[in-house]
Formats: structure tokens, C-alpha cells, sequence
């Protein structure tokens, strides 16, 4: 038996030594890394700040000489056929774009992940090597052929022609997001009384989200910013995106170019890009990660 005044210590599993407290010796290795970053994100950052803060500003030459305000956005705003008539062209058309991407890129990584059929390999090739034509080369024969089927100058075509040029990344991308599920998950659908499709939607579609988030963002971004596809496939001013707009209102006044104006449209260009990456920004990274690991 113990005595009295012995005193029992009790050591368990979960008993952890005290974290060590960040030396000065860390502190200088974390320093450079620290530096380097801060660095990277003035360099890329400043810009963007620059043109918010100017399109505000007082400047002589532009709507906005006199204190601080919004007069280089109302000019914008009374640009030709108005800015929401532009801001809606640009949503439609990246609508569109994001939602024939993300379907047909899904269906195809899908079947390219899961299925083994003659010519696989070579077809999958064949849809990554559209990435080695010139974007600007395809343009030409693709306005005549949206003529001949009634989509030329429409908003409708230039979305169809965006998804052309994003479905080769978009489908390796979704391929990759498939390969990383294990194949059990399918079989355990299966033997539950799943069929193909309604595994897919149940079980497959849920665990592919962050890959669908990283196609669907990078989709958007690329339509919404897009130039040269709207100024070759788009004639009519009423049917420009904003993109386009914004370019025709440099020089609208005997080429004189407004630069309040013209830092306006990059500001409200700029707004649903940042606003969308920041709420999707862990999903995003997450697809990319997935494609890192497995590819």
C-alpha cells in the first residue's frame, strides 16, 4: 500500500509536452519567406489599388476634376447603350460559358476517368491538343461558321466559342477530380441498387465538387475578361460586353482617350472577379491540389 503523503501521478494517453515557443532563430528563417510574399502581393496588388483609388479621384481631363466622387462612373454609366446593357451581355455570356463547361467537361472527365473503350487515349489527346492552337488563328473560320447557323452576333455564339477554348483544360481538370475518388465508392453505390447515373449524381457529384468549383471559377474569369472573341464574332453596340465597351469608350471623343472613365469599367470589371474568388477561393485551391496529387 502507499503511504499517505505518497502522491500518484496519473500519465495518459493524451498528456502532450508544452509547445515549444518560437525561438528568434525561427523567426529569421520565416523572415526571407515573409518578405518574398509581401513583395508578391504588393507587386500583383498595387495596380488593381491604383485604379480603384484614381477612378475616384480628382483628375483633370477626366468626368471627375473637382473633389472626390463618382463622376467617371456616370460617365460610364451614360456610355452608348449604358452600362447595364454591357454588364448584362458579360453575364450572360459568362453564364452561358460556365454552364456548358461545367456539363459537358463533367460528363467527359467522367468517361474518360471510369471507362476503357478503343481510342481512349488518342481521343483524349487529341481534346488537350486544341490547347496548342492559336487562340486568334480559329477566330476567323469560326465567325463564318456561326453565320451559316444563325448564331453570328449574338451573345449566344460568343459564349458557344469561349466553351470551345476552355473544354480541353476544363475536361483534364475533371478527369483528374475522377481519378482521385477511389473506385470503391462506385462499387459501394452499385451493390446499394445504384445505377451509373444515379451514382454519379448521388456519390460521385458531391465528391467532385472541388474540382467543378476550380472549372466553373477559371471558365467565368476567362469569359468574363475575354477581348478578342466579342470584338471579332460581336458588331452590334447593343450586344458588346463590357470588356469591349470599355475599350470603344477610350476614344469615344475625337480619340481622346478617358482615363477616368476607362479606370471605372477596370474597377467594375475587377469587383466580381475578386468578390467571386475570395468567397471560392479554399474550393478552388482544393481542385488544384487534388490535380497536384494525383496527376
Amino acid at each position: 500500500m502507499l503511504a499517505p503523503t505518497e502522491t500518484r501521478v496519473l500519465v495518459t494517453g493524451t498528456d502532450r509536452p508544452p509547445r515549444a515557443k518560437p525561438t528568434a532563430a525561427r523567426l529569421l528563417r520565416a523572415l526571407p519567406y515573409g518578405i518574398f510574399t509581401t513583395a508578391l502581393a504588393v507587386v500583383f496588388l498595387y495596380p488593381l489599388v491604383w485604379a480603384v483609388v484614381s477612378s475616384f479621384a480628382p483628375r483633370a481631363g477626366t468626368s471627375q476634376t473637382d473633389g472626390w466622387g463618382v463622376g467617371n462612373y456616370a460617365t460610364l454609366a451614360e456610355f452608348q447603350a449604358g452600362i447595364w446593357v454591357y454588364l448584362g451581355n458579360s453575364f450572360v455570356v459568362s453564364g452561358l460559358t460556365v454552364v456548358l463547361t461545367l456539363v459537358i467537361s463533367f460528363f467527359g472527365g467522367f468517361a474518360f476517368a471510369r471507362f476503357s473503350f478503343p481510342g481512349k487515349n488518342a481521343l483524349f489527346l487529341t481534346t488537350l491538343a486544341i490547347l496548342m492552337v492559336p487562340y486568334a488563328t480559329l477566330l476567323i473560320p469560326l465567325y463564318v461558321i456561326l453565320n451559316a447557323l444563325g448564331l453570328g452576333n449574338t451573345t449566344v455564339g460568343v459564349a458557344l466559342v469561349l466553351t470551345m477554348f476552355q473544354l480541353p483544360f476544363s475536361t483534364f481538370m475533371m478527369r483528374i477530380s475522377f481519378e482521385s475518388i477511389p473506385r470503391e465508392l462506385d462499387e459501394a453505390a452499385h451493390v446499394d441498387g445504384c445505377s451509373t447515373f444515379s451514382a454519379l449524381w448521388r456519390v460521385l457529384l458531391p465528391a467532385t465538387k472541388p474540382g467543378l468549383i476550380t472549372v466553373g471559377l477559371f471558365a467565368f474569369l476567362t469569359a468574363w475578361n475575354d477581348f478578342i472573341a466579342p470584338l471579332i464574332l460581336i458588331s452590334d453596340t447593343n450586344r458588346m460586353t463590357l470588356p469591349l465597351a470599355v475599350a470603344n469608350l477610350r476614344g469615344q471623343t475625337m480619340g481622346v482617350i478617358d482615363y477616368g472613365a476607362t479606370l471605372a469599367g477596370v474597377t467594375v470589371l475587377a469587383v466580381p472577379c475578386v468578390l467571386l474568388f475570395l468567397a471560392l477561393q479554399r474550393h478552388y485551391v482544393q481542385g488544384f491540389m487534388s490535380g497536384a496529387f494525383k496527376g
